[in-house]
């Protein structure tokens, strides 16, 4: 399971419906977001809702929910700088067999 999904569920069990879709939709996800700091962001709007589920859930968002090594990976490799990468490693490797 996605970790931007496992953090929707967490949400959902801490009674926010609205954070759990934006959760769903990567929008405090690492690499997904569109923000600079997305677990910053989560973090205060999860202190902003005041409840001990969200207070906790803040506390372990660190811990818990940061992208997975596979994720991360993904990310990068989908990223400019590692297309270049690869097409850089791509092109030495013909360049040796040649």
């Amino acid at each position: 399971m996605h970790t931007k999904d496992i953090l929707a569920d967490a949400l959902r069990d801490a009674g926010l419906p609205i954070m759990a879709a934006r959760a769903a939709e990567g929008y405090y996800h690492d690499y997904l977001s569109p923000l600079a700091m997305p677990e910053k962001k989560l973090c205060d709007e999860l202190t902003d809702a005041g409840t001990a589920a969200a207070l906790a859930l803040c506390e372990r968002v660190k811990l818990d929910y940061d992208a997975s090594e596979e994720e991360e990976e993904e990310a990068w490799a989908s990223s400019p700088e590692g297309v270049a990468a690869m097409q850089a490693f791509a092109a030495r490797f013909v360049q040796r067999r040649a």
